[in-house]
């Protein structure tokens, strides 16, 4: 959530705690009563949404680690199996130029050239062990390669949730506010003689606002200070006084 969600939702919280303590004035099939128990269901759609945004973020996050996790070793395995090659081309020239590797910028192109890695080096599994590659290098590639995939996925469907919940709690917000507008009439009209009830109303029923940044020193010293040379253009209107006096004539 959002300061300006959290705002609004700390304001429905503080109108639901109100009509809890007025559920006793209105009768069980009022209008307002019905409204207050409406407000208390999207109240809880609200909290329900939030809490789905906020678990698509940390899945996001999540995703994003293991995905840079997944892709370093996936380049770790080609890397391994790409200088192999380079040496074995020497005796089979099969391997040569069989294991380019992908730009880093793309873990769609790694993910292929792992797969096509596998397929080329199966043949040949023998030789790169005994130049003493793992036994099981083959299969830590796959598993690699499929880490990165599934990482790739999980990331995904973590941005979605979190996309989905996040539209989905403004809705929920939005309709939540048309209750509390409609509540706004019904406490005014219900408690139009009741100072003390219409106050706690005004209170509960504010949204704060978003606190204001400071501005900096600079900014407000530099709009207090006068334009540059403004003393030293007035010092010399001053001094300059009354024109000069005519000189005399002789008779």
């Amino acid at each position: 959530m959002n300061d300006k969600q959290t705002r609004r939702l700390q304001m429905l919280a503080r109108v639901d705690v109100l009509g809890d303590a007025l559920a006793n004035d209105f009768a069980a099939n009022s209008i307002g009563k019905q409204l207050f128990t409406n407000l208390k269901t999207v109240i809880a759609e609200v909290e329900g949404h939030a809490a789905a945004e906020a678990s698509g973020r940390t899945s996001e996050r999540h995703g994003t680690g293991t995905r840079a996790q997944a892709r370093e070793a996936l380049r770790e395995d080609l890397e391994a199996i790409s200088r192999t090659a380079r040496i074995m081309a020497d005796d089979i020239p099969a391997v040569l130029n069989k294991f380019p590797m992908p730009p880093r910028d793309n873990d769609q192109a790694l993910i292929n050239a792992a797969r096509s890695a596998h397929a080329d080096a199966t043949p040949f599994k023998a030789q790169f062990i005994a130049h003493e590659l793992p036994a099981d290098f083959l299969e830590d590639l796959t598993a690699d390669t499929e880490a990165l995939a599934d990482s790739i996925t999980n990331q995904s469907s973590g941005v979605g949730d979190h996309v989905s919940a996040g539209a989905g709690l403004d809705e929920t917000l939005d309709r939540a506010i048309d209750i509390v507008g409609k509540l706004k009439v019904i406490i005014r009209n219900k408690y139009a003689n009741r100072r003390d009830v219409l106050a706690e109303w005004t209170s509960a029923s504010h949204t704060e606002r978003a606190p204001r940044r400071a501005a900096s020193a600079g900014s407000s010293s530099s709009a207090g200070s006068s334009p540059s040379g403004g003393s030293s253009s007035s010092g010399s209107s001053s001094s300059s006084g009354s024109p000069p006096a005519a000189p005399s004539t002789g008779s």
